[in-house]
């Protein structure tokens, strides 16, 4: 019988004719939610999982599940502990678009850096004066902090060295960094000038960037968050926002996805927002697609994956 894969609308064809070429059938859902998926195929074998939580008991109704194969890095909305005492592998495609979003965190650096899309909104509504009273800064002489220095906080080291600043890393897991000065957390938060969040989400570090954080940050300072939205406490962001506690910040992920447009977020001028779109490429979709896709041919197949978050 033919295995079924549930793939969510806009997957690269790339990864479609990868499953399809493997002999698999695709069951291509508007969204990859638990209530679409069971309310759609139940009966399938492997999943290509977005960024929708997938709860634990979603598999209770799922009998033939054996891999959740996450299209990306981040794998906080779905328990691989629970899926691994129930015999389903969950895997991450971590080769994909660790260099796209380490560019995307030069862009939004160059954005806030240089007001681009702030003064560029401004000026289609005839206010050519905002620009003198929202003067950029130069990233030469700065001081970056990386936060998180696995693939993609290495890739950001690596090509903002062109750019003249001094690199500052805080990564407890890391003894030794090529590319710039491991330090303590605090001492980060105390002198970079721009922050950059490339951590994974731990019970430990959920809401962990708060109030302390942003005071002990200059107040010329900004933060980038192209992580994940519970890496930091939300509501002490918008404060600090508020007051002028640090001068700004570039958000790509929030603890609910779309952002709601009753968010504080829209009404605050010195945060740059994006709709969750740090790999958002051609070429880095479809590399995660084939990734993902290739990990469901694995197991599917009988075989062990290749990047695995838990162990069968």
């Amino acid at each position: 019988m033919t295995k079924k894969v549930i793939i969510p609308k806009g997957l690269s064809q790339a990864g479609k004719d990868y499953l399809t070429e493997h002999h698999l059938q695709t069951i291509e859902l508007k969204d990859t939610s638990a209530a679409t998926i069971l309310s759609n195929a139940p009966e399938a074998d492997g999943i290509v999982l977005m960024t929708e939580p997938f709860p634990n008991d979603t598999i209770a109704q799922m009998p033939n599940l054996k891999v959740i194969a996450r299209h990306g890095v981040g794998y906080d909305n779905v328990d691989q502990d629970y899926m691994q005492q129930h015999n389903i592998w969950v895997t991450i495609t971590p080769n994909a678009n660790a260099s796209t979003v380490a560019e995307t965190t030069l862009a939004e650096m160059l954005d806030l850096s240089k007001n681009l899309t702030a003064i560029s909104d401004k000026m289609r509504t005839g206010d050519f004066d905002y620009k003198g009273s929202h003067m950029g800064f130069d990233l030469a002489g700065k001081k970056l902090g990386i936060m998180g220095y696995g693939r993609i906080g290495r890739m950001v080291a690596h090509k903002a060295s062109a750019l003249g600043m001094t690199t500052l890393i805080y990564d407890p897991f890391v003894k030794e960094a090529d590319a710039g000065t491991l330090v303590d957390r605090d001492t980060l938060f105390k002198e970079a000038d721009i922050i950059t969040l490339h951590m994974a989400v731990t019970p430990e570090n959920t809401a962990g960037i708060g109030q302390h954080e942003f005071e002990l940050m200059k107040s010329s300072a900004v933060i980038i968050n192209l992580g994940r939205g519970a890496l930091v406490d939300q509501n002490a962001l918008i404060q600090a926002l508020k007051n002028k506690t640090i001068r700004g910040a570039a958000l790509d992920v929030f603890n609910e996805e779309p952002l709601p447009l009753t968010s504080p977020f829209y009404t605050l001028d010195n945060v740059l927002l994006t709709p969750h779109i740090a790999s958002n490429t051609v070429e880095c979709m479809s590399r995660m697609a084939v990734d993902s896709a290739s990990e469901v041919v694995r197991v599917l197949s009988g075989e062990k994956p290749e990047w695995p978050v838990n162990q069968i």
